[in-house]
């Protein structure tokens, strides 16, 4: 059984980190605030320093907010990389951008260790369910050697290709839940306005070609006005900046996924930044001056 560093211990990585501790993992934790406590009294190990959990772990899953917070983890002072030896995985499982990956990726390699880069969806709830999607890149070798650890966490593990293909896969499914939730927004604020039980709209929809997870939970969050955060809008605002950079690096347009940015950037505008990702559809309301719930 392997060891297993984590850093990075929040609403997504205190679940993770306490399957991978069910399944009888040992756990060196490390995270810029107190550690759980619920981890501790299980038999984790706190450390002071990304160097020391690179030091004692076999492993290192990272799980941080964005680009930044990754290479401060990797590469700032008693960083991870300063721990590193021969033969160890690194696996960053936060949504970053795949450029920065690369470069990453490179740098650990040059140490002897491998890098995975392996961001999730399914949100906390998946993350306490062990229910994840978890979209890898990186060399098989690592992949094979870290898909037991993976199916603890995930019931989706793909490797996607190489070192960022796993972040590019994210920055996709990002895209395609914003403007999913979008459309659904738009849906049920039409059905709304012209007069309609809301509530039924969706339940009919539910049934049909229309149907997809995001109408049923995110649907249902709208109707009964529930924007409590599950995944919050400034997050997904960070994902949808690394698609519009990613594509003006790339040449191509993304206009709907400009429109969906907007979208969130109007809610952030009324303060509304910590809003479940589903809270897209305030926006729309403020320009239709028709809240869903009030048909």
């Amino acid at each position: 059984m392997i060891d297993i560093g984590f850093i990075g211990l929040g609403t997504m990585g205190r679940p993770m980190a306490g399957h991978l501790q069910a399944a009888g993992h040992r756990l060196f934790l490390h995270d810029v605030g107190p550690i759980a406590p619920d981890l501790v009294a299980a038999g984790g190990v706190v450390c002071k320093s990304g160097k020391e959990v690179a030091e004692r772990a076999d492993v290192m899953i990272v799980m941080v907010p964005d680009t930044p917070h990754v290479e401060a983890v990797l590469f700032g002072p008693d960083g991870v990389a300063a721990g590193l030896s021969k033969g160890k995985i690194v696996v960053d499982m936060s949504s970053i951008s795949p450029l920065a990956t690369k470069e990453f990726a490179k740098k650990i390699e040059a140490l002897g260790a491998d890098y995975l880069d392996a961001p999730v969806s399914g949100g906390e709830v998946g993350a306490k369910a062990a229910s994840l999607t978890i979209m890898v890149g990186g060399p098989e070798r690592a992949f094979n050697a870290m898909k037991p650890v993976f199916d603890k966490m995930g019931k989706n593990v793909t490797l996607v290709g190489a070192n960022g293909d796993g972040q590019t896969t994210k920055v996709a499914n990002q895209i395609i839940v914003a403007l999913t939730i979008e459309a659904v927004g738009e849906a049920l604020l039409f059905a709304s306005k012209a007069g309609a039980d809301p509530a039924l709209v969706r339940k009919a929809l539910m049934g049909g070609f229309a149907s997809s997870r995001i109408l049923e939970v995110h649907g249902e969050r709208m109707v009964k006005r529930n924007f409590e955060p599950g995944f919050r809008i400034e997050l997904h605002q960070k994902d949808l900046n690394l698609a519009l950079e990613g594509a003006r690096a790339l040449g191509i347009s993304l206009p709907s996924t400009a429109v969906a940015q907007q979208l969130f950037s109007s809610c952030t505008a009324h303060g509304g930044k910590a809003w479940d990702h589903s809270g897209m559809v305030r926006a729309l309301e403020m320009m239709a001056s028709h809240e869903i719930a009030t048909a």
